[in-house]
């Protein structure tokens, strides 16, 4: 075969997605049949075991309903895709609007219209068209030095001042957070704006971006930087881990500022929950997704993870209560994810990450 011809490519492009569909982890969803009498449903998620099981097990011994859970980092929106109609996933849970935006766009959701989930969930945190729902907020934050950061207010647009030259520590510019941060910020700025804030930013860098939102907080307690941009809810992981006691050190050694944006508030971002487009278990999985918005599980999701229901009415865990309140954003998720492409072109543009 010609290695240059259409053929060739048309082959290897069946052979990588056949590899796709064998290499990623199979139990236990695949075992699972599509028979509405077996009282199950099958979420797909990118959240973590930890995060999700216990929400998980209560609502399994409220309705009796088995929940089949299948975990992975990367690939379940190409991968329900590939399983098309005969899909076994019910509901697809995960972090960031932009993965929920792209499970949409990918054609692998459905609207679902449901008067307890409107009630439930405010309209600032659904899709306008019901293909996805969120659950939790986590804010985009700075988390500044105790010793070495005096200020008590900032705005994400005095970040670029040349005040904080070589004093500021980030992950990757094109992780999915700081693309959400970025996108938010040409919702609330022209494009030629933003392109210079960036700039800014990344001449303020104490480093190359690197590492994740833990990591940036372990760089201040090291006196790498003075400040860092993370997630609120790193800072309770770091807080309370007994597990790695070391970053209990990290954590106290920061404490959280809520920026701004100057004609805004502070960015948040969401995890969230979509029933696929095929869903077999469709009317438990409408159940699910009506638990996991419901008392029990938002207050489970608060004290777990740290982070802020989407309902007011759920109270906050005393630890994150403790940070202090916020003003959130109010720039439209869903228009924040129609300006993720040209934020992460803007990245390149910059070189943010050189």
């Amino acid at each position: 075969m010609n290695l240059m011809s259409p053929r060739f490519f048309s082959t290897l492009l069946f052979v990588m997605t056949l590899m796709v569909a064998i290499l990623l982890p199979t139990a236990p969803v695949a075992a699972q049949q599509e028979d509405q009498e077996d009282k199950e449903v099958n979420v797909y998620s990118y959240r973590q075991p930890f995060l999700v099981q216990p929400l998980f097990d209560l609502f399994e011994k409220e309705t009796d309903i088995t929940v089949n859970v299948l975990f992975a980092g990367k690939g379940l929106v190409e991968r329900i895709a590939l399983e098309g109609k005969n899909s076994p996933a019910d509901v697809i849970l995960t972090t960031d609007i932009g993965r929920l935006q792209h499970a949409v766009s990918a054609g692998i959701t459905q609207p679902v219209t449901s008067a307890i989930l409107d009630r439930l969930i405010p309209a600032d945190y659904r899709d306008p068209r019901r293909y996805w729902f969120g659950l939790t907020r986590r804010a985009r934050v700075v988390f500044a030095s105790r010793e070495r950061v005096s200020d008590g207010t900032l705005t994400y647009e005095s970040l670029a001042d040349e005040r904080w030259r070589g004093k500021i520590c980030m992950r990757d510019g094109q992780h999915p957070y700081n693309i959400a941060l970025f996108a938010a910020a040409l919702a609330h700025h022209d494009e030629e704006s933003v392109r210079q804030w960036l700039i800014g930013l990344k001449a303020n860098q104490a480093r190359r971006p690197a590492g994740n939102d833990r990591a940036q907080m372990k760089a201040v307690f090291a006196g790498e930087c003075d400040i860092a941009i993370g997630n609120t809810y790193y800072l309770g992981l770091a807080s309370t881990n007994d597990e790695s006691p070391e970053q209990k050190k990290w954590a106290k050694a920061v404490r959280i500022i809520f920026p701004m944006f100057e004609e805004g508030g502070t960015h948040v971002n969401l995890s969230g929950m979509a029933m696929a487009r095929y869903a077999p278990h469709r009317e438990d999985a409408l159940k699910l997704m009506t638990f996991l918005a419901g008392d029990a599980a938002q207050q489970l999701y608060a004290q777990i993870n740290f982070e802020y229901p989407v309902r007011d009415d759920v109270p906050l865990s005393p630890l994150v209560a403790s940070w202090g309140d916020f003003t959130p954003d109010d720039a439209p998720l869903y228009r924040i994810a129609t300006l993720r492409r040209k934020a992460s072109e803007l990245v390149d543009e910059v070189r943010f990450n050189e």
